[in-house]
């Protein structure tokens, strides 16, 4: 067992990822710790006020835990290209009775100050950055502050560049991971590649913890993780359907839908690319989608949310990554102790 686990009672080498948008709860986090794991709160898409809610609720409960943060690194969208998906986009909204085509694009930094100022002066034990690498200088106050620094990278050139930044650790992320990929260049394609060769790729070329995550759906894939180089593994989409996940009724029903048979990696929903399962929003506006971080986002944020309360698969963001089948509705603990049997 490494340091980067023992220093905080980790006994299993499956953490629970940080999932933006609802999927992560503190009830979550806290299951995973006390089934002797650790788990992440998800700093995205909420504002720092309500983070510090979250830290607070879980630290209430005493168990060790971490925190992911968006790292500012937008992708900027002409206003050209925006209008026009706009208005494609408009024609899935009429039945909701919004009006995107007229928006404007809204660019922001997720309350990134905010959120630094916060962990700073209330400490975690880990914080994970993904989209972005943070200056050395937010490395060096929160490692100052007592906290363990990990950054989320998908290639060789990406963890060279995060251990120049004097992070802790580095969580390596497979292509089939669910959700949005952490690559650094999200306006060129993702590159295929199994999580395995990929630790063992960044394993190679720098000397820091690494946590592997994408693709993980049973016993054998954490050891291979494990056997390639990885001090531990992370699983998100296994973990959707727990009786602690925050994820919503028809995300849930989706991965365990035959109708739903494949997971795609398209930018159409967010500007971005990420991971989720292939529906009738991917194949009608995956090859009109520009790339363009947070304002597409913030463009389809209102449809989305309104498809969720109609519980309509069709235009919902259904992330997932490609070793969905194995989420099952269970306890949080039960999940991970299935991905350990027999390690």
């Amino acid at each position: 067992m490494s340091r980067l686990l023992s220093d905080l009672g980790v006994e299993l080498p499956v953490l629970a990822a940080p999932m933006a948008g609802g999927g992560s709860t503190p009830d979550l986090v806290v299951a995973a710790a006390r089934a002797g794991s650790l788990g992440f709160l998800a700093a995205g898409y909420k504002s720092a006020g309500l983070l510090a809610e979250q830290m607070r609720t879980v630290q209430e409960r005493g168990v060790p835990y971490g925190v992911n943060v968006f790292a500012p690194h937008p992708v900027p969208v002409s206003a050209d290209a925006y209008r026009r998906y706009a208005r494609a986009v408009q024609t899935e909204a009429d039945r909701y009775g919004l009006s995107l085509a007229d928006s404007v694009p809204q660019e922001d930094d997720d309350d990134w100050a905010a959120k630094i100022d916060l962990l700073v002066e209330s400490p975690v034990p880990w914080v994970s950055f993904t989209f972005g690498i943070p200056d050395s200088t937010v490395v060096r106050a929160l490692r100052r502050a007592g906290t363990r620094v990990l950054q989320s990278v998908t290639t060789v050139e990406e963890a060279r560049l995060a251990a120049e930044a004097g992070v802790d650790a580095l969580v390596v992320q497979g292509p089939a991971a669910g959700g949005h990929s952490a690559t650094l260049t999200p306006d060129r394609p993702i590159v295929p590649v199994a999580l395995p060769d990929l630790v063992a790729r960044i394993r190679g070329a720098v000397a820091l913890p690494l946590v592997a995550a994408g693709g993980i759906g049973t016993p054998s894939d954490v050891a291979a993780a494990l056997e390639a180089g990885a001090e531990a593994t992370m699983v998100g989409t296994l973990l959707l359907r727990t009786d602690e996940s925050g994820a919503s009724a028809p995300h849930r029903r989706a991965l365990a839908d035959p109708a739903f048979d494949t997971t795609v990696l398209t930018r159409a929903f967010t500007g971005r690319p990420a991971r989720g399962l292939r529906n009738a929003f991917v194949d009608r506006y995956e090859s009109l989608a520009p790339a363009g971080y947070p304002a597409v986002h913030h463009l389809t944020a209102p449809l989305r949310r309104a498809a969720a309360a109609a519980g309509d698969q069709g235009l919902l963001h259904l992330w997932a990554g490609t070793a969905y089948r194995g989420a099952r509705q269970e306890r949080t603990e039960q999940t991970l102790r299935r991905l350990t049997d027999g390690l």
